[in-house]
């Protein structure tokens, strides 16, 4: 059973009881007027007339009392524009008055109440929900791909063309040259180019033979061949050594190099300019273009997941460690109310006629049976007490004048 049959059932059970009530007092004055009872009389007859008049008092407030169109009744529904009117100015100028407003508010303490909620995860995951399956799948919806994409090119090329590349490596390298980092990274590259060099000496034989005259009818291509690749092979090895000339020099030519590319700007723009000519290749820019597909594909394959969603459970947690960090700094909470408070004070200051307008615009807007019903289902169970009080006010007051009648 709902909440307006509940109602309907208990005004229902009270109208009986007041009836009842008067039907008792019916009974006793066909009691009285038949074995000639004096008192009993009285307080029957002065029930009946109060059960009666207060019947049609509080019937008349909402309706034509047994649908006799009597003057001054039904007086709600054929006075709903003047009681919405009223209503309205009752509310914007008795409510809506700034000191009132400013107690209400404080008493109130949004950022208390709102922080206790969040923090709840049940609660953070219902505001998680809203926005993974409404907000960001609404959003991506209303994005255009390629629009997107040509941005995300264009800011890539500004930021890349504001970078000073060559000072970036220069310092880079410096702080390598300063740890024996340097002399490790070089090792591994003259041993790669040793066995880069071991791999390929096949190779060295055939380009050497191409090279040789036909004169020489081969001959002197494999010593030719294996000198070559002897010398360079016993240069990459003595290059290797820490203390080796070839080393040395190879060192003072790196830290010769950094000098130069920290105090030379042409240098440095000659590589900042390598390396954005790199970037604005074909290739390259599809590639950063094709980034925000990639990210937008992965968000729509990660929503899907539901209760699973790493997007939703992130979001859930976050939220509810908003709330639980707002709600422990003393200052945020003070500055929230203090914001919602002066902000909604303006809002309804500023407003409040409208809201009384809009109060009794509401109200004159509702059918006059409907309003009639309305009211009388939320009051009108305690206005049977009235109908039962009249009754026995009623019959008291009957006993009350039949003794002072016999007194005198």
């Amino acid at each position: 059973m709902d909440n307006n049959e509940t109602k309907k059932a208990s005004l229902k059970k009270m109208k009986n009881v007041a009836l009842s009530v008067l039907g008792i007092a019916v009974i006793c004055f066909f009691v009285a007027h038949h074995y000639k009872i004096g008192w009993l009389k009285a307080i029957s007859e002065a029930a009946m007339v109060g059960g009666i008049a207060d019947w049609f008092a509080v019937v008349a407030l909402f309706k034509h009392p047994l649908g006799i169109p009597i003057p001054h009744t039904a007086l709600i529904p054929n006075n709903k524009d003047a009681i919405g009117q009223n209503l309205g100015s009752f509310v914007s100028d008795e409510f809506l008055i700034k000191e009132k407003l400013e107690l209400k508010l404080d008493e109130f303490d949004f950022a208390t109440k709102a922080t206790n909620w969040l923090k709840e995860k049940k609660n953070a995951a219902v505001i998680a929900s809203l926005v993974v399956e409404n907000v960001i799948p609404g959003v991506l919806k209303t994005i255009d791909d390629a629009h997107v994409k040509k941005i995300i090119q264009q800011q890539f090329e500004i930021k890349m063309q504001q970078l000073n590349f060559g000072e970036w490596i220069a310092t880079g390298l410096e702080s390598l040259s300063k740890s024996d980092k340097q002399a490790q990274l070089i090792t591994n590259v003259l041993t790669v180019l040793a066995a880069e060099l071991e791999a390929n000496k096949m190779e060295i034989n055939e380009k050497v033979k191409k090279s040789t005259p036909w004169y020489t009818l081969g001959v002197a291509d494999k010593k030719i061949a294996e000198g070559v690749f002897n010398g360079l092979y016993e240069f990459l090895n003595m290059a290797k050594e820490p203390d080796s000339s070839i080393r040395q020099k190879i060192n003072r030519y790196v830290l010769d190099f950094i000098e130069e590319l920290k105090s030379s700007p042409e240098m440095q723009q000659k590589i900042s300019s390598l390396i954005i000519e790199f970037t604005q290749k074909e290739e390259v820019r599809d590639y950063i273009g094709s980034i925000w597909l990639e990210l937008k594909n992965a968000v729509i394959a990660d929503l899907e997941k539901g209760e699973e969603s790493k997007i939703k459970l992130n979001l859930t947690r976050m939220i509810g460690d908003f709330g639980a960090t707002i709600q422990n700094d003393l200052v945020m909470t003070a500055k929230i109310n203090d914001f919602i408070k002066i902000d909604l004070l303006g809002v309804l200051l500023r407003n409040k006629k409208a809201i009384g307008d809009l109060i009794a615009s509401s109200v004159q807007s509702w059918d006059k049976k409907e309003i009639a019903d309305k009211l009388e289902l939320e009051v009108g169970k305690d206005l049977q007490f009235i109908r039962i009080n009249g009754t026995v006010v009623g019959g008291f007051v009957g006993l009350v004048i039949y003794f002072v009648e016999q007194f005198l």
